[in-house]
């Protein structure tokens, strides 16, 4: 290939000009063989390094607060800055003892493959740009379909997460259920949740421009789940008081307890009154592709739409999430326009661009369908029915401590806890539980989250990571356990 730079485009080192926004080929290869060394170190190197690193976001926002840089600056003298000041300052949410939230465990393939998408900048938002990324878009979503038991004629849409899943699904919803885009004819519609679910779904429904009062949460049982009974009961007092009952939203295992709702109940339920039925599986979906998960998820296939997040329990980098319809045709119904500008694009096949918010999109399916080539399905399965295993194992663990109260078992991957303490009163038993927390965020052993279920303050360990072994585990409680007991109460006893 001929070389048809001037001499005076090149600086000293080898790099092109600034105004080329390149550079040259062996310095890219040195930066990416150094990012690369810098990824495999990471990863190779988690359990010693502390799941978490505490950081003062005043001395944070100050040592990177700078002016809009003007001259060029050696990329590896940025790269080293980069791997100083700001890599360091993160939580570890792949870490094998990251327990707090729903942890993003990913792998190391599809780490690869993002890197690939974006050096090829593959434009995934029509099949006249990417026809390749757009054929194995569909054959992953495809996958996506069958694991969670929808028929053949069922589709999707790749998207960045579950919120945006929940809310791509909830808006066609809104057109199939109303028609056209025109929220007046919706203004009386009530979209049924339980107190257990994301706040994704109701920040999806007013983004949409339904009203709180058009959100009716439903407190849920003592298993925390959606009653069918009590929402039946809800249904026919709107129905009564001249409200128009549309959609009932799900879960296929909640964030705080791995609740997973009476899905064929709730999808009777939503037959016999004519609703939409939407399930958030966010994190919980994938679980089916196991014995246990298949029968927790019973029902799951009768829904109208389901969210997945493939970036918690089929382990992936952010982002990646997925929306699911069983209609396929309701997505671009919902979304499809057609400017002048895109003319030239062809609709003999459904454009992603047409089925969702987003018209540019990256290439987002390459790292999922890596991940199942590369590990095989089999794989996926054992390793999210090791995470079931691994929560199970906490509370046994737990339970033997005798300090811990098992406030809900072992769910999805989800259990939670209270340490227990002679002679405090509530408020002050609520207080220790976030003192242990601060104190096991600063030694950096491991990271958990804590929640409030009924009215008191627990803690709470989410165990998909595949990287997590039993000593993990074991360290984590002990630690919680040290820390409680060196942890004094900062109230005692009404008297």
């Amino acid at each position: 290939m001929n070389d048809e730079r001037r001499p005076d485009e090149c600086s000293n080192d080898g790099r092109l000009a600034p105004e080329r926004l390149d550079v040259d080929p062996e310095v890219m290869r040195r930066l990416g063989y150094r990012i690369i060394d810098h990824l495999v170190a990471h990863l190779d190197g988690l359990p010693d390094q502390p799941a978490a690193q505490p950081t003062d976001p005043e001395a944070m926002l100050a040592k990177l607060s700078e002016p809009l840089p003007t001259a060029p600056t050696d990329p590896e003298s940025v790269l080293a800055r980069l791997e100083r000041d700001v890599l360091p300052a993160m939580a570890h949410v792949q870490h094998p003892r990251f327990f707090a939230f729903v942890p993003g465990p990913s792998n190391s393939i599809s780490v690869l493959a993002d890197a690939l998408a974006a050096g090829l900048n593959v434009f995934a938002g029509t099949w006249y740009a990417g026809p390749g990324a757009l054929a194995l878009e569909h054959t992953t979503i495809d996958w996506l379909r069958q694991i969670c038991g929808l028929p053949a004629s069922a589709g999707g849409l790749l998207v960045s997460c579950g919120s945006m899943a929940n809310l791509t699904a909830l808006a066609a919803a809104r057109v199939d259920r109303f028609g056209g885009h025109d929220m007046r004819k919706a203004q009386r519609a009530r979209i049924y949740t339980g107190d257990q679910t994301h706040t994704a779904v109701t920040r999806a429904a007013h983004v949409l421009g339904f009203g709180s009062d058009q959100v009716v949460s439903l407190e849920t049982d003592a298993a925390f789940r959606i009653s069918p009974n009590a929402l039946a009961a809800a249904i026919r007092a709107d129905r009564r008081a001249g409200h128009e009952p549309f959609a009932i939203v799900a879960n296929a295992g909640t964030t705080n307890t791995g609740a997973v709702d009476p899905l064929r109940a709730l999808a009777s339920l939503a037959r016999d009154e004519e609703l939409w039925f939407h399930i958030d599986g966010a994190y919980g979906a994938p679980a089916r592709m196991t014995a246990r998960g298949r029968h927790l998820l019973d029902g799951i296939e009768e829904a109208d739409s389901i969210a997945l997040d493939p970036h918690k329990w089929l382990f992936q980098p952010f982002e990646i999430g997925c929306v699911l319809m069983r209609d396929a045709q309701a997505l671009e119904r919902a979304f499809a326009v057609q400017p002048a500008y895109l003319r030239d694009v062809s609709r003999a096949v459904a454009n992603p661009a047409d089925q969702g918010v987003q018209l540019t999109r990256s290439f987002r399916s390459l790292k999922l369908w890596m991940t199942f080539q590369v590990f095989g399905a089999d794989a996926i399965r054992a390793a999210i029915d090791r995470g079931l295993d691994l929560a199970e194992k906490a509370e046994a663990i737990l339970r033997g401590a005798g300090c811990w109260e098992i406030v809900t078992p072992a769910s999805m991957a989800v259990v939670t806890f209270r340490y227990r303490r002679a002679g405090l009163d509530p408020e002050a038993i609520d207080q220790l539980q976030s003192d242990i927390l601060e104190q096991l965020l600063r030694d950096g052993t491991a990271v958990v989250s804590s929640t409030v279920l009924g009215g008191q303050t627990v803690l709470r360990l989410c165990t998909i990571n595949p990287r997590t072994t039993h000593a993990d585990l074991q360290r984590t409680i002990d630690r919680l356990g040290e820390l409680a007991i060196a942890h004094g109460p900062s109230r005692q006893p009404r008297g």
